[in-house]
């Protein structure tokens, strides 16, 4: 077995990768680059090995596969003894890519929103903000109706996949100016996921919550 992780340690999409592999314990190598202000990842040694220039990027026995939700699907899928992150009943299994698609489409304001407060990326300040509110507002609802009948995760009983899908928007939502304050079931939610055994955390998310 062989994984390489092509990783740059502020970017929250490479954060969840490295965050699924800590928990089921893979063994992988980690090349770092650097994403900001290096921009290597759009430079032609990058570009050869991935010519989408993407972060994060992981080798698997010479697989190439690129997006964070899609290599939490194969790393799950194939690690994942206890079939727990990735569940195989299809009720399960299809909420679980729900949100994984939500994670790239809606949620993506969040990371948009990050990147113009951290390193000045070109967006409409207001409008990202507010699309990145009414998605972890759409969050927010969704785990409080799950409270209400004992749920503890986005899916099912025990954590999945969608939830480090969904977790670095909103455990980094302060880099951005929403205080966590607004959003009480992710709050409660947030600390469920960093109990989760082999839970690393990365720099920008607070130790409290």
């Amino acid at each position: 077995m062989s994984l390489v992780l092509y990783d740059y340690a502020l970017d929250e999409n490479c954060y969840k990768v490295r965050l699924l592999l800590s928990i089921l314990g893979v063994p992988h190598e980690t090349v770092a680059i650097d994403m900001f202000p290096g921009s290597e990842h759009r430079g032609p040694a990058f570009l050869a090995l991935n010519p989408r220039g993407t972060l994060p990027a992981l080798f698997a026995d010479g697989l190439l596969l690129t997006g964070a939700e899609a290599i939490l699907a194969y790393l799950a899928e194939r690690f994942d003894e206890s079939g727990t992150w990735l569940p195989a009943d299809p009720a399960a299994f299809g909420a679980v890519l729900s949100w994984l698609h939500f994670a790239v489409d809606e949620l993506s304001a969040a990371a948009r929103a990050r990147a113009h407060a951290m390193t000045d990326a070109p967006a409409d300040e207001a409008a990202v903000v507010a699309a990145a509110r009414a998605a972890l507002r759409l969050m927010d609802d969704h785990m409080t109706k799950r409270e209400f009948s004992g749920g503890r995760f986005f899916v099912g009983e025990t954590p999945t996949i969608a939830d480090l899908a969904l977790f670095p928007a909103f455990a980094l939502s302060r880099d951005y100016g929403i205080d966590h304050d607004e959003f009480p079931a992710l709050r409660r939610w947030i600390r469920r996921v960093r109990a989760v055994s082999g839970f690393l955390t990365m720099p920008g998310i607070p130790d409290y919550h």
